[in-house]
């Protein structure tokens, strides 16, 4: 059951990085991701768009040292899972690709510089990657674990863990792109 719940997850992070609907992945994919992240951060957190587009970078090289057997450049849905079950969410790999991305996308949507994430920023957060702000609102609810009304890092952190890491069905993570059902 909890790789089922894992591998729904995937599929639905396999569907968003999928920009061009083609059902593969391919460096363009990557790079018009990292692209509308990196829109997310002012002019003047040149260091955030460097973290994400880092991240986004190390996360493509990853699937196809791994992953590109047929040398095709691309990566299907199949060959994704697998990837992220094996490779994309090993200890050092994780920190390197999923985390960095997350770290950079808090500090560039931080926009008043406070350190964490007020339902406003949240919002507009996961607006800009196409999640709706009724399920980021929810969302939102759910990852404030202290109930403060911000998200810390380590709230976002833990939430992105929750995320790729975790089996649980009722992990607060899970909510990251809005409710697993809509996701899977």
């Amino acid at each position: 059951m909890p790789d089922d719940v894992r591998e729904r997850k995937f599929g639905a992070v396999f569907d968003w990085f999928d920009q061009d609907g083609d059902r593969f992945l391919t460096k363009d994919d990557f790079q018009a991701l990292a692209a509308l992240f990196e829109r997310a951060a002012p002019a003047d957190r040149g260091a955030a768009a460097g973290a994400i587009r880092e991240g986004f970078d190390e996360w493509w090289r990853l699937l196809l040292a791994h992953g590109d057997r047929d040398g095709e450049e691309r990566i299907d849905p199949q060959e994704f899972a697998a990837l992220m079950f094996s490779d994309i969410t090993a200890d050092g790999n994780f920190d390197a690709t999923v985390v960095k991305i997350a770290d950079g996308f808090l500090d560039a949507l931080d926009t008043n510089g406070d350190g964490v994430l007020d339902i406003e920023e949240y919002v507009r957060l996961f607006d800009i990657v196409g999640v709706p702000p009724t399920a980021s609102g929810e969302a939102f609810r759910r990852l404030d674990r202290d109930g403060n009304g911000v998200i810390s890092r380590d709230e976002f952190r833990l939430a992105i863990r929750e995320f790729y890491l975790s089996g649980d069905e009722d992990a607060p993570g899970n909510w990251l792109l809005g409710p697993l059902d809509r996701a899977a």
